[in-house]
Parts: C-alpha cells; structure tokens; sequence
C-alpha cells in the first residue's frame, strides 16, 4: 500500500487527446486457461467465438474500432450511475455534438427509477446528475465515461444518492482545510460463468491450500491476470487513479489500488474503476463478483481496506492526531461496521487477516486488527492509518466521507474519550 500513499499530484478530470486502447485479442489466454476439468458449452463456445476467424465476427470488430473523428465533432458519452441495490453499476449511451472536458458542459438526463428499483412506476423518471468525466477506453477517440449521481425532478438526492451527503462532508470548511487522502484497495473474485465458481478451480472442487497464490506466478498459481493487467491500462488511460494492482490470497482473486485521491474523487474513482472492470469481464465471458465471502471456508474473503490520511496526520507529530483518530474510530466502531458493507459478518470473523466484527482493536504492523498502523508511521511519527473494516461491496462515498466525519467533525464526551482510551491503551 506504499506506493499508493506518496505525495502526487491530484487527478483532475481534464481531457488530453487521446489514442485507442487495441484490445481485440486480448481474451484468448483468459478463456484457454480455464481447466480442462470443466467442459461448459458456454465456455467451449466462447473459446471458438474468440478465435474465430468468421467475417462475421471480424466485421462487427472492425466497426467497434472504427474510429469516428476524421467524419464528425459528435462523440458518445456513456452516463454511469449506481443502482437500486447500492451495489449494481448501470449506464446507457448518448451523443453530444462536440468534445467537453467539464462536467458543467453536459447536460442532466434522466432513466426509468421503476426499472432499478429505485422509483415506484407511477413516477418512475430519476434525474442523472454528471459530476465527474474519464476518458472513454472502450470507444477511444475523444468519447467519454461520465460519473452521475441520481435526483427526484425536485432536485432531491434519492436515498441510494450517497455521493450527495458524501459531497456535503467533504465540502466542510474544517475537513476540506485538512485536505484528506484516500488510498483504496479494491478486492475482486473472478468466477466462471454459470457455475459460480472460482476461476481456474475445478468445477464442484478446491485447488490446493492457500499459500502459493498471493502475489505468484505461473498456470498453476496464478489465474485471471489478462483481466487484471487489461483492467489496470484501461484505468491509466481512463484518468483514474489507479497505482497498483496484484493477486490476492485466494487464487481468482485479485486486488487494485486507486490513490492517494483527495476528498470526494476517491469514490468517483473507485466507482468508475469497478465499472471498468465490470464492463472488462464482461467481454471475456468472466463474472465479476464483490462478496465478501465468496468461498466459505478456510479461504480468505474480500475487503476494500481503506488507508486514510489528515494534513495534520502527515506533519510532524502526527501520530498523536492518528491516535486520537483512532479513539474516534473506536467510539463509532458498530456505526462504521454497519455501513461497510453487506454480509462483512461472514468476512470478520478473526481469522484471515481480520479482526472481530464485534471487537475494536488496533495495532502497529497487524493485519488482525479493524485499525492497523504500518511500522514506518510510528517510526516517523507520522503517516497514515489503514482502515481494514470495510467489505469489498462497500459504497466509496460512504466510508471515505464517514472517516472524515469521525475523525474530523465528531467529538466524544470526555468521559467517553477517557474510557476509550484506557481500554485501547492510547495516550492522547
């Protein structure tokens, strides 16, 4: 997580000219090295689909690649927004007539709520606002992605709009002054399709134990790093802050990395990074799946631990503030569980690089612990802390926005702040 937390400069939603991400072959060796153990006509046909040589095929290719700039200004811009369920990302297309760069410069549009769950049908039509712009991987050119959040006709945030509150937080004076750094680890499962199991494990059975697979290379270690690798320059060329990415305990199961983003650009990006990913597997006939337990078992799940960061944490003397932040932490501990994610009790259970869902604690270098602060931070009495709470479902907006509240705007009763403290074993 080092390298995602060093000083850079904050990612800007401005649009450079851009070139087409080639990628028409890039789901061979994704598909090939499934085992041979499972023979799913699907997943035969795919293997034939991708290989083939059919003019068919290569026609509706070739008009996926074509590129429209040398014939007109208008480009494409594909409206991303959350669905009803918190989780789902659904998105629909449209023309505009000429390139932008600001999301000021687009229109509002609206989508059937009755569809998504999130409007009753006699007055189904929610109202997309665009608030953040990435270049367009897919389509290249100068078409564009747009990250929206959702209204009522009245200009009301609807209640699955959590970017609203989020955006209403990070605009306080008191933590805009303290410029928040985000550093997210996004953990994903890749499954086989229609099975619903791991990729590369054999159908109904297990590989070995886990050991082997975390950061490991081979066939027999390692499976879904075209997905990986392809979703990791799609990011790069999208604008999104991605700054690493690698295999995860669980063979099939991958991690990436978006930060440091400042204030509410970490949901933003993380959002349209899922999107990317999502839209990524989609092509390689790959499913994508956030549980947080996927495998039960003697199998690590999946969290989005989330390193978080003050002005004042990274000056000198920081480690008192990140202590204090911490009691803060403790004091809000079942208010933050319950807003990290759905089915996390079947993740934080102890064991697996977690703590009890039940139970605060913290610790320098533990990987056990809900708070973990990394060796180099108390060396140099100052950094960051790591928030190893949050399920791999959970909403960005969500537990960047309730960090910064927590750790900025709450304050304890004095009482509350001294009996925490006792029982954490924190001077503050």
């Amino acid at each position: 997580m080092a390298q995602i937390l060093a000083a850079s400069p904050t990612c800007q939603m401005r649009l450079t000219k851009p070139s087409s991400i080639a990628s028409s072959k890039l789901w061979n060796s994704v598909v090939l090295k499934q085992k041979e153990q499972s023979s799913s006509k699907v997943r035969s046909f795919k293997v034939m689909a991708l290989q083939s040589d059919n003019s068919t095929i290569n026609r509706v290719e070739s008009l996926l690649n074509l590129d429209t700039k040398p014939f007109t200004d208008r480009i494409i811009a594909e409206y991303i927004w959350i669905g009803g369920s918190g989780i789902d990302l659904r998105s629909k297309s449209r023309t505009l007539e000429k390139p932008v760069e600001d999301p000021s410069e687009l229109p509002k549009w609206n989508y059937d709520g009755s569809s998504t769950g999130q409007a009753p049908g006699e007055d189904s039509e929610v109202i997309l606002y665009p608030q953040a712009i990435f270049r367009d991987p897919f389509r290249g050119g100068n078409n564009i992605l747009v990250i929206c959040d959702t209204y009522t006709p009245a200009g009301e945030p609807i209640p699955t709009n959590k970017r609203a509150r989020a955006a209403e937080i990070f605009s306080n004076k008191k933590v805009n002054e303290e410029i928040p750094w985000f550093g997210i680890e996004q953990e994903y499962t890749l499954l086989q399709p229609n099975v619903n199991w791991p990729l590369g494990w054999p159908v109904g059975a297990y590989p070995g134990p886990q050991g082997p697979y975390y950061c490991g290379v081979g066939a027999e270690k390692s499976w879904g790093r075209d997905i990986s690798d392809a979703h990791y320059k799609a990011c790069l060329y999208a604008g999104i802050n991605i700054s690493g990415t690698n295999g995860e305990v669980m063979p099939g199961q991958w991690e990436f990395q978006v930060g440091p983003s400042v204030g509410i650009e970490a949901g933003d990006h993380v959002w349209c990074a899922r999107y990317l990913l999502e839209r990524i597997t989609e092509q390689a006939g790959v499913v994508l799946t956030l549980d947080p337990k996927p495998i039960e078992g003697d199998w690590n799940g999946a969290g989005c631990h989330t390193n978080y960061s003050t002005k004042s944490m990274r000056e000198d003397g920081g480690f008192e503030v990140i202590k204090k932040a911490i009691l803060n932490l403790s004091l809000r501990h079942m208010e933050h569980i319950s807003a990290y994610g759905e089915g996390n009790e079947r993740r934080l259970t102890g064991k697996h690089e977690t703590a009890s869902i039940d139970q605060f604690s913290w610790g320098v270098a533990n990987r056990g612990c809900s708070i973990r602060v990394g060796r180099d931070t108390e060396k140099k009495g100052k950094g960051y802390l790591e928030d190893r709470r949050p399920a791999s479902n959970m909403d960005p907006y969500i537990v960047t926005s309730l960090l910064a509240e927590t750790t900025l705007l709450w304050e304890p009763t004095l009482e509350a702040e001294a009996l925490a403290a006792q029982k954490l074993s924190l001077k503050v």
